[in-house]
């Protein structure tokens, strides 16, 4: 019997294994993480095929890229990279599809010959507009049927999430000052008169 046959036949029906109840996927479906997932990938999949639709050759994830440089020009590839949560290579590969369309250009930094800074083409313009318009009508779609309160609520939760999980995120990847204090209640009691003494 292979070990998995093992681990089903030893648990019982409507038991996941260790005891813990099944759980339905409809619920699976609606918790949290798999939730934003979906959206996201929905959102995803909603831009590029409008974009395809209006003959836009552009990902959304170019699309990012662009709109982040339309309202910072000169930005440099590192913040783009860092502001988009992307490897810089991978940020590489975008740019020279979008300077491939006639969409951004690199420039030389003017005192750092290192940096290159990133430029929008006058040819970005009318992009610009077509990707505002394309991210309004999927809001419009996501938010279909939801009062005008209940909309500015949601974007307020996500915003709240996404500043708690950068603080959590910061703390983790900032170096630890001491070491934490060791707990008293796992202390020896002697240890502990001795502390007071």
């Amino acid at each position: 019997m292979a070990p998995s046959d093992r681990i089903h036949a030893a648990t019982p029906r409507g038991q996941a294994p260790e005891g813990r109840p099944k759980r339905n996927p409809s619920e699976v479906a609606r918790a949290f993480g798999f939730l934003v997932h979906d959206v996201s990938r929905l959102i995803k999949r909603r831009f590029e095929r409008r974009a395809r639709q209006m003959g836009l050759p552009i990902t959304r994830q170019q699309a990012a890229v662009v709109l982040n440089i339309a309202g910072n020009e000169g930005v440099s590839q590192a913040e783009v990279a860092a502001w988009l949560d992307i490897e810089p290579i991978a940020l590489v590969r975008m740019l020279d599809k979008l300077h491939e369309e006639g969409l951004v250009e690199r420039r030389a930094h003017p005192t750092d010959r290192r940096v290159r800074t990133l430029w929008l083409t006058p040819a970005a313009q009318p992009v610009v507009t077509q990707i505002l318009a394309i991210n309004e009508a999927i809001r419009e779609e996501a938010f279909s049927g939801m009062a005008e309160h209940a909309r500015d609520t949601v974007i307020e939760i996500l915003d709240a999430i996404k500043g708690n999980l950068a603080l959590r995120e910061e703390a983790d990847d900032s170096p630890a000052v001491s070491p934490p204090e060791p707990d008293l209640v796992d202390q020896p009691i002697g240890k502990l008169r001795a502390a007071a003494g």
